[in-house]
C-alpha cells in the first residue's frame, strides 16, 4: 500500500478528528492530547502548524489513495541540538500492520534531509510499543538505546528507546 505526504488543510480536522479520538493511539503518544479530541482541538492544531516556521516544523497528513490515514511530523530542536529533528506519528488503527508507517518515515526523512540543514532525525517510543520501535527500524534508523524510567504515561512509569537516522545514513 502506498502512502503520500501532504501539507495540512483546516479542512481536514474531522478526519484528524477521527484518528486522533482513539484511546489506544492516544495510549502511544505524549500527554497533552485532549480526550475526547474534538473537530475544535483539530482546528486548533492544524492551525499551529499552518503558522509555523516550515524550515523547523516538518509536518503531513499521511494518506492513502486520497484518504487522511494518520499523521507525521518532526520538529526542530534548540540550542546545540539545532540541526537534529524530533520524529512522531500516529496511523489509524484500520491501517495498522499494512507497512505505511515505515513508508511515510522514509518520506519525511527524505524530504527533511533534501529540504533543510537538519543532520540527524530521532524517535523516543515507548519501550513496550515493538510496533513502532520495528517502523523506525524498517526505516533504516538505528537503535541507540533505552531510557530507564524515562517517562510516566497513564500513571505507570516507563522506559523509552532511542532511535536515530543521519543523513549521512542515507
Amino acid at each position: 500500500m502506498i502512502c503520500h505526504l501532504e501539507k495540512w488543510k483546516l479542512s481536514n480536522a474531522a478526519d484528524l478528528t477521527s484518528i486522533i479520538s482513539n484511546k489506544k493511539i492516544q495510549d502511544n503518544l505524549r500527554d497533552g492530547l485532549p480526550y475526547p479530541y474534538t473537530q475544535q482541538d483539530g482546528i486548533d492544531y492544524i492551525s499551529f502548524l499552518l503558522s509555523s516556521n516550515e524550515n523547523d516544523t516538518f509536518a503531513f497528513a499521511i494518506t492513502v489513495e486520497g484518504k487522511i490515514v494518520g499523521s507525521i511530523a518532526a520538529f526542530r530542536q534548540e540550542n546545540v541540538h539545532r540541526r537534529t529533528a524530533e520524529l512522531g506519528y500516529y496511523l489509524a488503527e484500520e491501517y495498522w500492520g499494512k507497512g505505511i508507517m515505515p513508508e511515510a518515515v522514509k518520506q519525511i526523512c527524505d524530504y527533511i534531509f533534501s529540504n533543510s540543514d537538519i543532520l540527524g532525525i530521532y524517535a523516543e517510543p515507548f519501550a513496550y510499543n515493538t510496533a513502532s520501535c520495528r517502523v523506525l527500524e524498517k526505516a533504516g534508523f538505528q537503535y541507540e538505546g533505552t531510557l530507564r524510567n524515562n517517562a510516566i504515561k497513564n500513571g505507570k512509569i516507563l522506559d523509552m528507546k532511542m532511535y536515530s537516522r543521519l543523513k549521512s545514513d542515507s
